[in-house]
């Protein structure tokens, strides 16, 4: 899976979301498909919020010093 960055992971987790809305019939296999994808996407997700956090933190710590 290529880098994205949180908005647009977030982005591909809501159409997976709405792809799951608009099927009538979900077919089995492309479900299946589109959890493992969501969930790759969560992960990445999780990753990022938290290497933003941690610069937030580095970020608040320099200001601190001045």
């Amino acid at each position: 899976m290529a880098k994205l960055n949180l908005s647009e992971s977030l982005k591909k987790v809501q159409e997976i979301i709405r792809w799951f809305d608009t099927q009538e019939e979900v077919d089995v296999e492309k479900g299946l498909e589109k959890i493992k994808e969501g969930t790759a996407l969560i992960k990445v997700s999780r990753t990022r919020l938290k290497e933003i956090e941690n610069e937030f933190e580095v970020v608040k710590k320099e200001l601190e010093k001045e």
